[in-house]
């Protein structure tokens, strides 16, 4: 499968986050109890493997490592993510957005030739 580090992500009882990696899927069923397989991941990568009681998880985290965590990192975590704002980049334009790159009196002539373009649509353009 080609992960293979299975990290464990909970919180001490001073409330700093404890990280545990294991080296293969055996040392860590030695330490949680599986309750299940997962059936359902997006990433086809984790399906199958073991769901732990009181762990949320397989999750992916880089190329090679599945993640557990404790549900309450896991909320921290999830709220913590949800509430950062995303930074906007904004594109350049070549011209502004409310011109069409043509003067009022040519739309007046346009217009006057049979155009779609309604004069009152027009205004202000240019």
């Amino acid at each position: 499968m080609g992960k293979d580090t299975y990290r464990v992500v909970t919180r001490g009882a001073d409330g700093q986050i404890r990280i545990r990696d294991y080296d293969n899927q055996e040392a860590l069923q030695k330490r949680h109890t599986q309750i299940g397989v997962d059936d359902c991941s997006t990433d086809l990568g984790l399906r199958g493997l073991p769901v732990f009681r009181g762990l949320v998880g397989p999750m992916p985290e880089g190329k090679n490592v599945i993640r557990y965590e404790s549900p309450e990192v896991f909320e921290t975590l999830t709220k913590d993510w949800s509430s950062a704002k995303a930074s906007r980049r904004r594109r350049s334009r070549t011209h502004p957005p409310h011109t069409l790159g043509i003067s009022v009196s040519d739309a007046d002539e346009l217009y006057s030739i049979g155009s779609n373009i309604e004069p009152d649509v027009l205004e202000g353009i240019g």
